[in-house]
């Protein structure tokens, strides 16, 4: 027959990941004629609750290197780009985000160009990411235990002496003693 115990622990209660696409706009100095490249670095992001839903806070750099002056010289224009994106993250055994559970937000895909075209002297792109978020907070798990314990097993003092010593007494004469 066996018995259940409970064991309060930290686990993963929730999970989510939200793939976004967002356009954004740079005006380099000059007016490019040809994109040559572009590139996002420096991709840095933090969750927070925000009642009951997880607010995901980024930002990242755009290096944009291009020609102009009818495509005799290049130039590379960065710019810093901030993001805020809500995320809902369904929790298991129907709890609610409170500020006691640590938010874990991970980048499943750095963000990457995927379309770039200069029109006017305004560069557009496409970056897509992908972000991952996990909820840890307190979880149960139940335990089965057995109520027979094995029993002790019973040891004296007599059992701890080593043979030599065992041996010894033995060779002692009980009429020395008297």
């Amino acid at each position: 027959m066996s018995n259940y115990k409970e064991i309060v622990t930290k686990a993963v209660i929730g999970k989510s990941k939200k793939t976004s696409t967002h356009e954004y706009l740079i005006s380099p100095e000059q007016k490019p004629d040809t994109v040559l490249g572009c590139w996002v670095i420096n991709h840095k992001f933090n969750g927070t609750n925000n009642g009951g839903l997880v607010l995901l806070n980024g930002s990242f750099d755009v290096n944009v290197w291009y020609s102009y002056d009818n495509d005799t010289k290049t130039a590379v224009s960065t710019k810093t780009f901030t993001y805020t994106d809500k995320m809902p993250v369904h929790l298991k055994d129907n709890s609610t985000l409170t500020n006691k559970e640590e938010i874990i937000v991970r980048s499943l895909k750095q963000p990457t160009v995927t379309n770039v075209s200069a029109t006017d002297g305004i560069v557009k792109l496409n970056v897509e990411k992908e972000l991952g978020v996990e909820i840890v907070g307190d979880t149960k798990i139940k335990v089965s235990i057995e109520e027979d314990e094995d029993e002790y097993e019973i040891i004296t003092d007599d059992d701890l002496l080593s043979d030599k010593e065992e041996k010894e007494i033995e060779k002692v004469e009980e009429e020395y003693i008297k």
